[in-house]
């Protein structure tokens, strides 16, 4: 009988409502988001932002669901699931989506076969991103 791995649900860190971080996140597990973020958002494990979370960042780990507002890109792995009342404003780079009626995307959606083609195309945003940085449109 294969063994079966349960996924740790536990809230790691959570962004409360009201609150507002300028900076770059890092979170070792399970992430809520529900205040404002300006910085990126690296998980190693599941994201949820809440549908009054308003984020300036580029997110990513293994599954991201999304029912606020995303000015940036989201890579996860996994899957990313965005809400009805979501707006996202930039790329999306996932193995699996979902998409609910009424939510708004402004960017580009790419779904990989594999975890290196995923791998390889989150690369490729991240390098496309840096050449966009501010201190390359001035040259």
């Amino acid at each position: 009988m294969p063994e079966k791995i349960l996924e740790n649900l536990s809230i790691n860190t959570i962004i409360g409502a009201g609150t507002r971080i300028d900076g770059d996140v890092v979170s070792p597990g399970f992430t809520r988001i529900d205040g404002a973020l300006k910085g990126d958002l690296t998980v190693q494990g599941r994201v949820v932002i809440g549908e009054n979370a308003r984020l300036r960042s580029n997110v990513s780990g293994t599954a991201v669901t999304v029912g606020g507002v995303v000015l940036g890109d989201i890579l996860a792995h996994d899957r990313v699931i965005v809400l009805s009342s979501a707006v996202v404003l930039g790329t999306i780079i996932t193995c699996r989506i979902q998409i609910d009626e009424g939510s708004i995307i402004h960017g580009r959606v790419i779904t990989c076969a594999t975890r290196e083609e995923w791998e390889r195309r989150c690369a490729e945003q991240r390098d496309a991103r840096s050449i966009n940085a501010p201190i390359f449109r001035r040259m």
